[in-house]
């Protein structure tokens, strides 16, 4: 089971987690949702198309624009508010490696806090386990937030992202984070050249067998990219071709700009592994 806030989920389900950017220079969609009412048109949207999780961001995960944390609560938390009165049932996300957003999040509605950038601020957990919020774990190599790779070398990538992703969810659930509430995230170009993504992907299974729920990102980055030398509003062939290998790897939850095309791919998916049935049958049937 994975608790998220209020939500349980089944180890067979395979969840959504839209992106909504409150920045204006998010590198996919160069602000579209910055404004607070086309970011809610962006969740009504996502919901209707399926998102199982809705993933605020106050600031752009790479460099660009100075946003200090007054800024990004500004950004974040009276949004989320707004999100948690509309939409009660669904999951709410903040996309956040600051401890002071965290909180202030987590009192507006939020059910879980995606650390992107590896416990940079070890005091994320302590507001995860202060409010009873899930917590993801992310590797990024020891990265400070909003630092592009340069050069990064590992023996083993996946084993060094599981290291670090394994000790920081445990460190999470020793400072009181449900255990149930921990995800790990091997952050897919986050302190990581293509190589070390492909890597990832390829062995992904690997992370999901240390029994922690893993989550991917995978959503129109540079691995896809530079895989297909395509630019980034031509990436979702990639991305979906590599949300299908995650998800028959075990991954469990998908960080994802296009929710219904990701909800298909997971399905369908699902419906081969044997844990979803198909919507109907007639074919040979009738």
């Amino acid at each position: 089971m994975l608790k998220l806030g209020r939500r349980e989920f089944a180890d067979t389900d395979l969840l959504v987690m839209a992106i909504v950017n409150r920045t204006r220079d998010s590198f996919y969609d160069n602000g579209a949702t910055f404004a607070e009412d086309k970011a809610l048109d962006r969740v009504r949207q996502v919901v209707a198309e399926g998102a199982d999780i809705v993933d605020v961001g106050g600031v752009k995960a790479g460099p660009g624009e100075e946003v200090d944390a007054a800024e990004e609560i500004r950004r974040t938390a009276g949004f989320v508010a707004k999100v948690r009165a509309e939409f009660p049932d669904v999951v709410i996300s903040v996309d956040t490696w600051r401890a002071e957003v965290g909180r202030e999040v987590c009192r507006a509605g939020a059910d879980l806090l995606n650390d992107a950038w590896g416990g940079h601020d070890h005091g994320l957990a302590e507001v995860a386990a202060e409010h009873d919020a899930a917590l993801v774990c992310a590797h990024t190599g020891g990265l400070a937030p909003r630092t592009p790779p340069h050069r990064m070398g590992y023996d083993d990538v996946v084993r060094a992202a599981i290291d670090d992703t394994v000790a920081l969810a445990e460190r999470a659930v020793s400072v009181g984070v449900r255990r149930d509430s921990v995800l790990i995230d091997p952050a897919h170009d986050f302190g990581k050249n293509t190589w070390h993504s492909l890597e990832i992907t390829r062995r992904l299974d690997e992370m999901v067998a240390t029994g922690w729920p893993v989550l991917v990102s995978l959503s129109r980055k540079d691995f896809v990219g530079e895989a297909l030398d395509l630019p980034v509003g031509e990436r979702l062939n990639g991305t979906l071709a590599a949300t299908a290998v995650s998800a028959w790897h075990g991954a469990r939850v998908y960080r994802a700009h296009d929710v219904a095309a990701t909800r298909q791919v997971l399905d369908m998916v699902a419906t081969i592994r044997g844990s979803r049935g198909p919507v109907r049958v007639v074919r040979g049937l009738a």
